[in-house]
């Protein structure tokens, strides 16, 4: 029987992403509706939510990333807007990333020549204990040569939320490299920024309700108790499906 969850990192627990497409507050509060969805979810599965950043968090869970890898991707809403006066339907987008948290010796043999790195910092609005008003600990770290960037203000200093942001950087570039088949970052020096390209499911609460996945039909007529967090058949769908992550 064929076994969804035998690659090398699904036991792992998982780092979800959220980056808002264009569309100002509706994006961003999409992305925001997105992330609730997922910490929601996570609570029923009874793992673990971490906040990393704002658009960010860990999910410690056993088997965290195998059940929740193929949420990478697009993902669109269509609804009434609450931030448009004249009562207009939109349509936003958000962007979705999962990544496997990576073992900390493999993370080890990971080079990255420091040339290659670009480090950002800001003052952190959320985690970080006492000294988030008083000096900046939150970190932003580029990779030049991809443009993939992470970030993290969940640590109380700034030296641990850069080793936070390397790590999750660091994972992007391994799940990159295995999609890819390199053995070497040097050989990732291509445009390998994420790309929107279509969305992956359609969230639809005007003119009628309803949750489809583009990839496997899945739907759901109830997108209120999707985005609380009942995403089990629709994770369960694309699970069946043999294709990679």
């Amino acid at each position: 029987m064929f076994n969804p969850l035998l690659d090398k990192y699904d036991k792992n627990s998982a780092n979800i992403s959220i980056f808002p497409g264009v569309g100002g507050d509706d994006a961003k509060d999409w992305a925001n509706m997105l992330l609730n969805m997922y910490v929601k979810y996570a609570a029923k599965r009874k793992w673990k939510v971490i906040q990393v950043d704002d658009r960010s968090i860990d999910i410690k869970g056993e088997f965290a990333y195998g059940n929740l890898k193929k949420e990478t991707g697009v993902h669109r809403l269509v609804r009434i807007s609450p931030f448009d006066s004249k009562q207009l339907r939109h349509t936003s987008f958000a962007l979705v990333e999962v990544l496997p948290e990576i073992p900390e010796i493999e993370l080890k043999n990971l080079n990255i020549p420091p040339e290659d790195l670009k480090m950002e910092t800001s003052r952190s609005s959320g985690p970080g204990g006492q000294n988030v008003n008083k000096r900046d600990t939150a970190v932003r770290v580029v990779h030049l040569p991809t443009g993939l960037a992470a970030a993290s203000q969940v640590e109380r200093s700034q030296a641990q939320n850069k080793e936070k942001a390397l790590s999750l950087l660091k994972a992007k570039l391994f799940k990159i490299m295995v999609e890819k088949q390199e053995n070497e970052i040097k050989n990732l020096r291509t445009q390998v920024k994420p790309e929107w390209g279509n969305q992956i499911r359609s969230y639809v609460l005007h003119p009628y309700q309803q949750v489809k996945d583009h990839r496997t039909g899945m739907v759901s007529h109830q997108p209120d108790k999707v985005l609380n967090g009942e995403l089990e058949k629709f994770i369960e769908a694309e699970l069946d499906t043999k294709t990679d992550a």
